[in-house]
């Protein structure tokens, strides 16, 4: 790890009543568009195609991802949402909550081979990046990786998920 925006991640992130501030810090856009920098580095040369972001706190992230990267963006969205088109659903193992998501994706929103990278800003579990990427693929695109702002996964997971990169692990930030 070891970068600046890492060293700022772990410098200016805070718990509120135990819970994970990571919308407060896009607050500030030097922040945002360092962090989008930071998560779209290792995949600068993978050619891909399209972000695809998972509802809600993703969404954010993946869309300065993708313009950083210069790909579109691709909706990963949870029940309840307006979705139009046809859609790809696949229902998600439980998260760190124990709940279990339906996640969809809308079918025309990707080619065959098209090179998809995943992002988000925290992955605790892994469901819903593990689920993303069978809805990616179901479609006929490719999975090109996973990069993170905070990565939690177990090692299992993440063997899983490769390639896997993070700015910084949750064990790192203070409570």
């Amino acid at each position: 790890m070891g970068s600046a925006i890492h060293d700022e991640l772990v410098e200016r992130f805070r718990y509120f009543e135990g819970h994970s501030d990571t919308l407060g810090l896009f607050a500030d856009p030097g922040f945002l568009r360092r962090a989008a920098v930071g998560v779209a580095a290792p995949f600068r040369e993978a050619m891909v195609d399209k972000v695809a972001g998972i509802e809600a706190r993703g969404f954010v992230l993946a869309t300065a991802v993708a313009l950083e990267l210069e790909a579109g963006f691709v909706a990963i969205r949870k029940p309840g949402s307006i979705h139009p088109g046809p859609k790809v659903e696949i229902a998600a193992p439980p998260d760190w909550r124990g709940h279990e998501t339906v996640l969809r994706l809308q079918r025309h929103v990707l080619a065959r081979n098209d090179c998809v990278l995943v992002v988000d800003d925290w992955a605790e579990t892994g469901s819903k990046a593990l689920t993303t990427r069978q809805l990616i693929e179901s479609c006929g695109a490719r999975y090109a990786g996973l990069s993170l702002l905070v990565d939690q996964l177990t090692p299992e997971v993440r063997d899983q998920l490769e390639p896997v990169m993070a700015v910084a692990f949750a064990r790192e930030l203070r409570d």
